[in-house]
């Protein structure tokens, strides 16, 4: 401990010798460090949120935004220390990439689920009529995507919910596949785009390089980027006003009738399906009745709130706000991705939803006893039901017998579907032998042509 503590000793004072010499000037700023512990105390971890709160947030003072990057450029790092600073979670208190909460995220060490955290943060700005400054507090609501291209139908969902969104660059690695295939994804979303190059305490760091590319490749200002290191803590301080000086706030109406998009979904044993959803329009109140656009069934609202970052009851959400909401639902088949849901007895003009993925690897995937069919169905529904890229359908085989024929997005969606799969297994207990002869070996490969 000691010695790695030396290390980053080291390396802080080689940055700064290296910002600090006489060789010729480069465009290296090291910004203030800043960390959960120095956050100022209107920062520190609260212990609820009411409705009546979120009432003080008008569609002005609220900000949706997500990042995106390339794998391993430092994401979920930055996550983790967004929601220090801001006081949702404490420092030193829970595990490192604190939204990576599927064990099988946790076991391969990338991001898999697109995760939500809404964030209070309070920013000085200068007001004309007093001469002075006003410090207002705001309420964000952070996604933190995917960075696979496996997953990128998980990122297309999150900007949905986005006004704008970081884009973050390994100060080393570059501008890199993903980072071009996800800034396009939120160009075409029409979302204000803040550069963030990440990593800057890295000996083998450019960040001149990186602007040039970011210039070149995107037409992005080299001024505009943000030049960070999620793990030491380096000019994390700039990274939330821009945010609110360079994003727009959340369009909607707050006097019409409630319309929201359904974002996410996943299956809890006790509360049935939990709704991930934005409200475009109006708010939804606990007790409210909601329908559906694309089933037409009506459901009554049982719980609402917010992440913070673990589900959070408020028994409301207003316009702008990004939350989840549980109506009983208790098959997937009723929670349809990109669906609009609406204040019952009402008629809206259903949102635009998303665009339908395209599978490029198919599975077969069985079960070594056929009694075990209904066991394995039960299973694989309340998977997909926390996966909506994942395409489900029936089929018989003469020598394996029943079982189901998969549509994934690329080999490391297959895999992982099939490792969450026998997790899922585990967890209810069903088959505790079907892992073991779950037949993921005897697998059906077809490549969908380009």
């Amino acid at each position: 401990m000691a010695g790695a503590a030396a290390l980053r000793r080291a390396a802080r004072r080689a940055v700064r010798t290296l910002a600090n010499s006489s060789a010729p000037p480069r465009t290296i700023s090291l910004p203030e460090r800043l960390l959960s512990s120095q956050a100022s105390p209107e920062h520190r971890p609260r212990p609820g949120v009411s409705g009546s709160e979120l009432g003080q947030y008008p569609p002005e003072r609220i900000w949706n935004f997500s990042i995106i990057a390339h794998v391993d450029h430092g994401k979920s790092t930055l996550a983790d220390r967004l929601l220090e600073l801001t006081g949702t979670i404490q420092k030193g208190h829970g595990q490192p990439q604190y939204l990576d909460k599927l064990q099988v995220e946790r076991e391969r060490g990338i991001t898999v689920k697109a995760q939500t955290a809404t964030m209070f943060y309070k920013h000085a700005v200068e007001t004309s009529e007093s001469h002075g400054t006003d410090n207002p507090s705001y309420l964000l609501n952070l996604i933190d995507t995917p960075g696979h291209v496996d997953f990128s139908y998980e990122v297309s969902r999150s900007l949905a919910a986005c006004q704008g969104a970081l884009l973050v660059v390994d100060a080393a690695q570059g501008v890199q596949a993903q980072t071009i295939a996800n800034f396009y994804l939120a160009f075409e979303s029409n979302l204000s785009i803040i550069p963030v190059i990440n990593k800057i305490d890295q000996p083998t760091a450019d960040p001149d390089n990186v602007k040039a590319q970011l210039k070149r490749l995107f037409d992005i200002d080299p001024s505009e980027a943000l030049l960070t290191s999620a793990k030491t803590g380096l000019g994390l301080s700039q990274v939330l006003p821009a945010v609110i000086e360079r994003i727009p706030c959340p369009p909607g109406s707050c006097d019409s009738p409630v319309r929201m998009l359904l974002l996410d979904s996943y299956y809890d044993e006790y509360k049935g399906v939990i709704c991930h959803v934005a409200i475009v329009d109006g708010a939804m109140r606990k007790g409210d009745k909601i329908s559906s656009a694309a089933t037409g069934r009506t459901y009554e609202v049982f719980d609402v709130g917010i992440m913070h970052p673990e589900l959070t009851p408020t028994g409301v959400l207003y316009t702008g706000q990004v939350g989840y909401v549980i109506t009983g639902m208790r098959s997937t088949k009723e929670a349809r991705i990109g669906d609009t849901l609406h204040q019952s007895k009402s008629i809206v003009e259903p949102l635009p939803g998303f665009k339908p993925v395209r599978h490029m690897v198919f599975s077969g995937v069985y079960p070594a006893d056929g009694s075990d069919f209904e066991a394995l169905s039960h299973a694989i529904e309340k998977l997909t039901c926390n996966d909506a890229s994942v395409s489900v359908a029936k089929e018989t085989s003469t020598a394996l017998g029943m079982g189901f024929r998969c549509g994934f997005l690329g080999l490391l969606h297959m895999d992982v579907f099939h490792q969450r799969l026998e997790q899922v297994i585990v967890s209810l207990l069903l088959l505790q032998t079907i892992v073991s002869l779950l037949v993921t070996c005897i697998c059906k490969f077809h490549y969908a042509q380009l």
